[in-house]
This record gives C-alpha cells, structure tokens and sequence, in this order.
C-alpha cells in the first residue's frame, strides 16, 4: 500500500505553491492533491494511429496531446467528455488541468487504511502521520470539490482555479469514503440525489455521463464499477431508495441481456435497453469481470428482478 501511496505522491516533498509535478499539484494556498498524468509524449502502443490522428487534428501541441491521452487512459475513463475542456470533442482533451474528486477520494481511503495498518503492527507515531494526511485531504476535498451552485461534488480545474459542472459518478466517491460528519452527508445527500435523478438515472441504472460523445464513457453507456460505487455511495449517505431503484433496473438490465444473449457484458445502453453499447476504440466486450461481480453482489443485496 505504501509503494503505491509513493507512487502518486512522487514529487509532493519538492514541488512548489502554483506548480504541478507528475501527479502531484500544489494549489497556491500549499493545498496537495493529485491528478493522473503520464510521462510519455508520444502516441500509446496499443492506439497509435488514433492518437497520431487525434493529435493531428487538435492542432494543439502533440507532447501536451499524447501526455493527456496517455494520462485519460490511466484514469481508466478513456475516453469522455468529463476529461473535455467543451464537453463534445477530444481534441479538446484537458485532464492533466484537472483535480478527479474520485481519485483523492480513493487516495483519500488509502492514506487511512496505511495508518490502520501501522497502528496494527504497533507504529503509532506513523499511524499519526497518515491519519493527519487523511483528515486534511478529507477537507480539502470538501472545499474544491463541493460544488454549491451544481449541488454535486464535481472535478477542478487547477489551471482557470474553477469547478468543473460535469456530472458524473465521481461525485458519489465522497460518500463512500469519508468518516467525518455523517448529519452533513446525509443533508448533502438529499441534494445529491435530486441531481442523479434529473441527470444520470435512465430506464438501465446510471449513465456515465450526460453527453452523448460517441466516447464509450460517455452516454448512453453505464459501466458496473461505477454502477456500483454510486449505488453504494447513495445508500451510505442515507438515500436508500434511490440506492435500490437504480440497483433493480442494471439488475433488470443485465438480466435482460444475459437472457437473450447468454452473454454478461463490459458495458450497457442504459439510456434505451433495447440497444447495445457503443462507442470508443472498439466493438462491445462478451463477459467482464468487474460485471460478473457487481451483478451478483447487488442480487445478494436487493435480490433477482422479474
């Protein structure tokens, strides 16, 4: 845990106030949070073509181009328009300005599961020194990532010093995570919850984004591991039944598919059930992991749809 821990923290003991470095960024206030990033600046192995194109089209600084590609597909989400400075085009890619209120979340999550594990193993003085990293991330993630005027925890933008209005799954992640101040989450919640509802949730469960890009994490598409860290995070902060009716339906959803198909698949139109996925780099996935193990964990839960 704690190698990983140093790789996203490589750099916070040298970088300055105003400045960035690899995945690390000082806000001007001394404020420490991460981004994903990579160091690379040519094309990926596996799309060269795409980004040799995509980069070719922006018009924009290639280097800059292939670091934020290269850096979408370390966050995992590559491609969508959450990572788009217009919310339509790739070419106006712009992660590695941003501040992902899911990433410190997790990081979040990490710095206090390092210090239980020191004070397991009788290092008090260290469990100390996570705790405190812990609790000031958890109010830092607080006063950049609520976002009062959208109701919702959405990203930053270290570069312009503004809020991003994308709303997306990222926003559940706080829920899941913090310790502190359950009365306010659960107020948070209500608010949260008429959001999700206005925006993300279709006839299938969530959908990722509200725009339709034609990237894949994008709409209509719904993936399972984001699926389930909403629902979880809804339940935790008090608004179970939003929890469950989003539960029932990608329950519903994946059922439908299997059944037909006999197949379980990567991703789900949950925007119109009677289509599949699309979008991004290549065809629709028979069978994933992350959607075998959602599924079942929720039908444990809030048991099979008819």
């Amino acid at each position: 845990m704690e190698k990983e821990y140093a790789f996203w923290m490589d750099g916070a003991d040298k970088v300055k106030p105003g400045q960035a470095f690899r995945r690390i960024v000082k806000l001007k206030d001394g404020t420490l949070l991460n981004r994903y990033w990579d160091d690379s600046v040519v094309p990926r192995q596996e799309s060269y073509r795409e980004d040799f194109l995509t980069a070719e089209k922006s018009g924009r600084n290639k280097a800059e181009m292939y670091e934020s590609l290269r850096a979408c597909a370390e966050s995992g989400m590559d491609f969508s328009s959450r990572w788009f400075a217009d919310n339509k085009n790739i070419a106006s890619v712009q992660i590695i300005d941003i501040l992902p209120v899911d990433l410190n979340c997790l990081l979040y999550h990490l710095e206090w599961t390092i210090a239980r594990a020191r004070m397991i193993n009788g290092d008090q003085a260290g469990a100390a020194i996570f705790r405190k990293k812990a609790k000031l991330r958890g109010e830092q993630i607080d006063k950049y990532f609520w976002n009062k005027k959208m109701s919702f925890y959405t990203d930053y933008n270290f570069k312009t010093g503004m809020q991003r209005n994308n709303i997306t799954p990222a926003g559940l992640y706080p829920f899941c995570f913090i310790k502190a101040h359950p009365d306010y989450l659960s107020f948070l919640g209500k608010k949260v919850a008429a959001v999700l509802k206005a925006k993300l949730l279709k006839d299938g469960g969530f959908v990722t984004t509200e725009y339709p890009t034609g990237e894949q994490w994008d709409a209509p598409n719904g993936w399972a591991p984001l699926e389930w860290m909403m629902i979880w995070g809804l339940d935790r902060c008090g608004q179970k039944n939003l929890a469950a009716t989003a539960a029932k339906r990608w329950i519903r959803l994946n059922t439908s598919v299997y059944k037909k198909t006999g197949k379980l698949m990567e991703k789900y139109n949950v925007a119109d059930i009677t289509k599949e996925a699309g979008g991004g780099e290549y065809s629709g996935q028979d069978g994933f992991g992350w959607t075998n193990g959602v599924l079942l964990k929720l039908i444990s839960v809030y048991g099979k749809s008819n």
